[in-house]
């Protein structure tokens, strides 16, 4: 990530009509899954997901994240209440008695585990993908420590991280279709964020994380649902101790933490995206059969697997 300052961004108006997201429905279907994208992401990231989980039998919304796809300046003024909230109402109009599975990918990650504290009742089980907790990836610049000053001075209105490669893709094929895009980019210009993302990030965004994170330390021990963290381990943009920091923490009774060997850090859409879409739906089948036993009976589950 590379620094630039802007001190000033055309206030342009937002898309007259914005795509929601993915929505792949199953009337027959007795669970539903939502999938949840990442920060100055699309539900793009998702799709692949989406699109294995539904032949396999689930319902599966995405919503796409408050003031995403709007102009720069109109997502550089987002809470982190208002992203929450973008998922807490898409939880809310699935119908009762609906089970319902959460996943998201690096700050979706922490939204589905806001989601399961706050409806335990409700939420099934959750897999997290490249949970993001702390930045400390391979490839995330010596500048990221300084951030913490930012925070409390005004720079923070018109400082921008600029994403560079490997833009969390290992795959060489994916990430020169990205680098097509991101290269051409500037601060000016917000065509094509709907469909691939924010090339700039907005370090007030990183401030609204910080919140958002403290939040979700305290909420931890109270998740009580099972768990899945699966995360590349030479992942760039954040270390294998963010998965490890939840895995710990969380007294879910059945947890698994998976290693990937081969994926950065955007694993829903990487080399092995088909080995993650199996995990997650195996796992979410393994507690739907449970669900369904005459006489479930407890598990502990704690693994590390490596695929």
């Amino acid at each position: 990530m590379g620094v630039q300052f802007c001190f000033y961004l055309p206030k342009k108006p937002s898309p007259a009509a914005l795509p929601n997201g993915l929505d792949f429905k199953i009337e027959s279907s007795q669970a539903t899954v939502i999938l949840i994208h990442g920060l100055t992401g699309t539900p793009n990231e998702m799709k692949y997901l989406a699109g294995y989980l539904h032949r396999r039998g689930y319902s599966v919304v995405c919503p796409r994240l408050a003031r995403h796809g709007e102009p720069l300046h109109v997502l550089q003024g987002a809470k982190w209440q208002e992203f929450y909230q973008s998922v807490r109402k898409t939880l809310r109009e699935i119908p009762s008695g609906q089970k319902i599975f959460v996943a998201g990918l690096s700050m979706g990650a922490l939204l589905a585990l806001l989601l399961a504290e706050e409806f335990p009742q409700r939420v099934a089980g959750v897999s997290c993908l490249s949970p993001t907790l702390f930045y400390d990836g391979w490839n995330v610049p010596w500048t990221q420590r300084l951030l913490p000053l930012a925070y409390y001075t005004p720079i923070r209105y018109f400082a921008y991280y600029k994403e560079e490669p490997p833009y969390g893709i290992k795959n060489e094929a994916i990430r020169r279709r990205v680098h097509d895009y991101y290269k051409q980019a500037s601060l000016l210009d917000d065509s094509g964020v709907a469909k691939y993302g924010y090339p700039y990030f907005p370090v007030t965004l990183f401030c609204e994380l910080r919140l958002m994170i403290q939040h979700l330390k305290g909420k931890l021990p109270l998740i009580r649902q099972p768990v899945q963290m699966i995360q590349a381990y030479e992942d760039d943009m954040t270390s294998i101790k963010n998965s490890q920091f939840i895995y710990d923490r969380i007294p879910s009774q059945e947890k698994e933490l998976i290693l990937l060997y081969d994926s950065y850090h955007v694993i829903t859409a990487d080399q092995e995206r088909g080995n993650v879409a199996k995990k997650m739906g195996a796992f979410f089948d393994g507690i739907c059969a449970r669900a369904l036993s005459k006489n479930p009976v407890e598990i502990r589950k704690e693994t590390l697997c490596q695929i």
